[in-house]
């Protein structure tokens, strides 16, 4: 922690100014204390205001030379200080809700009743900014303490806490993944008796809790907890399909939800990077669909990285996220994801390096990351020579990468010039002549090069009787 006092900042004695000469109580409240006690950075400051936040958010906005942001139907101003710290004002209020909406009825409150409204003890922490009383810690509902103990409880009861704004249940999800804490047991078990309120929440609000998720130190921590109080078949029923193992003429498959699991957490550990984080997540979804059982060699789920490919958008749909260049980028590392495994494993040749670096293009590392991730065995001497064999094909790939130039490439020879050379419109024999030098120089046979490209055209044009105009 810090030594400097946490309202040592020129803006909240700014703040102090503005609501003594106003006659008003003012406190600094929720994440911004919260992170101080963790040691955890945090720029954006909540302020309660018992009275009208707006105005002091104004008088704020006058002082600081800043644009106020007013959103009157909420009763909250929002305004940048020259930092760029979110100074986010809003009076003390309590809520009541009705059993069909997250959209509370809201009345002015005392600085009790806004904490008593929020979510969790730890984010119900406030300082005051009042002169009298400057920096004073108001904990009215035990958050150090359950800091201290690293639990997530809610102030009041977890029911009514959940069955008001469900979404608090995966907050509270995300907070024990992202902070390392473990969920209260009576918060544990009140998500399990109100998870199927969580159907009133919008999947966008939804999809930015996994987000966070996805993006926090150890991932798993979530996605387990999600599975365990029985949310997950409700908000991502596909995920929940990999739990469990069957067992048929005595031979098992593995867990596929722990499984994947550690690859996420694998990846999480070597990269920040969210998409390739749900990449990991999403690798193994068509295992459920793919699962097939043979007598004689057990259980097989062939061909489930072309049906997980193919699973991507509909699964980005449902979920709100992006159908755009970060959905297209993790339906192509599932499907690409047992490409350098099976390189690993058979002789590495040249044809089918050069094949890898044209389909993953720029994201040819990051595949590797995934696939060095999936490697979970308990038997170490496995994972070891997995890794070495996956060396051996990074090093296959950047001799290649660096003779032929493979990566992202366009054949040398364009449909242009194959229509302008024989008189061509646009049609199929342009294509085919196109695929077959693409295929030529993948496969080794010439180099990507104009001149040896251009000749294979001439010899395949004269194959199929074609002439120079």
């Amino acid at each position: 922690m810090s030594s400097e006092h946490p309202l040592s900042l020129p803006i909240f004695g700014q703040i102090s100014e503005i609501v003594d000469r106003m006659g008003l109580r003012a406190y600094v409240v929720g994440g911004y204390v919260r992170d101080y006690y963790l040691r955890r950075p945090s720029t954006d400051i909540d302020v309660v205001v018992v009275g009208s936040g707006i105005e002091v958010a104004k008088a704020l906005g006058k002082v600081l030379h800043s644009k106020v942001s007013v959103f009157k139907r909420f009763g909250t101003a929002m305004l940048r200080d020259k930092e760029g710290r979110e100074i986010e004002f809003v009076g003390a209020r309590k809520e009541s809700y009705s059993p069909d909406s997250r959209k509370p009825a809201v009345e002015e409150g005392t600085i009790e009743d806004d904490q008593l409204r929020r979510d969790f003890t730890i984010n119900a922490l406030a300082w005051s900014l009042n002169g009298d009383i400057y920096g004073e810690l108001l904990d009215s509902f035990g958050g150090m303490a359950d800091m201290e103990k690293c639990i997530i409880r809610t102030p009041t009861d977890p029911d009514v806490t959940f069955s008001d704004d469900p979404l608090r249940m995966i907050r509270g999800v995300r907070f024990a993944t992202q902070l390392g804490f473990d969920l209260a047991p009576e918060t544990f078990e009140a998500i399990e008796r109100n998870r199927s309120r969580i159907s009133i929440v919008s999947k966008e609000r939804i999809a930015t809790e996994l987000h966070k998720i996805v993006a926090s130190p150890v991932p798993s921590i979530g996605f387990d907890l999600l599975s365990k109080t029985g949310l997950l078949p409700l908000i991502f029923p596909e995920l929940e399909l990999l739990r469990g193992i069957e067992v048929r003429a005595g031979k098992a498959h593995k867990d596929n939800f722990v499984h994947t699991l550690k690859v996420l957490d694998n990846v999480a550990r070597k990269s920040d990077n969210l998409w390739l984080r749900w990449a990991a997540l999403l690798h193994d979804i068509a295992k459920p669909r793919t699962k097939a059982f043979d007598p004689r060699v057990g259980w097989s789920f062939h061909g489930h990285e072309v049906v997980g490919s193919k699973m991507i958008p509909e699964i980005f749909r449902k979920l709100k996220l992006p159908l755009n260049e970060h959905m297209k980028y993790v339906r192509k590392l599932v499907f690409l994801h047992l490409r350098p495994i099976i390189l690993s494993e058979d002789e590495v040749t040249d044809s089918a390096v050069r094949r890898l670096l044209f389909e993953a293009g720029d994201d040819v590392e990051d595949l590797m990351t995934l696939c060095e991730a999936d490697i979970t065995s308990g038997i170490d001497a496995k994972v070891q020579r997995y890794l070495r064999n996956f060396a051996l094909v990074r090093v296959k790939m950047r001799e290649i990468e660096e003779k032929d130039r493979v990566r992202n490439f366009q054949p040398p020879i364009t449909g242009e010039i194959i229509m302008q050379t024989y008189g061509l419109e646009p049609c199929a024999l342009v294509g085919e002549i196109k695929s077959e030098i693409k295929e030529a120089i993948l496969d080794g046979v010439i180099p990507n090069e104009y001149e040896a490209a251009f000749a294979l055209m001439e010899k395949i044009a004269a194959e199929k009787g074609l002439r120079k105009k």
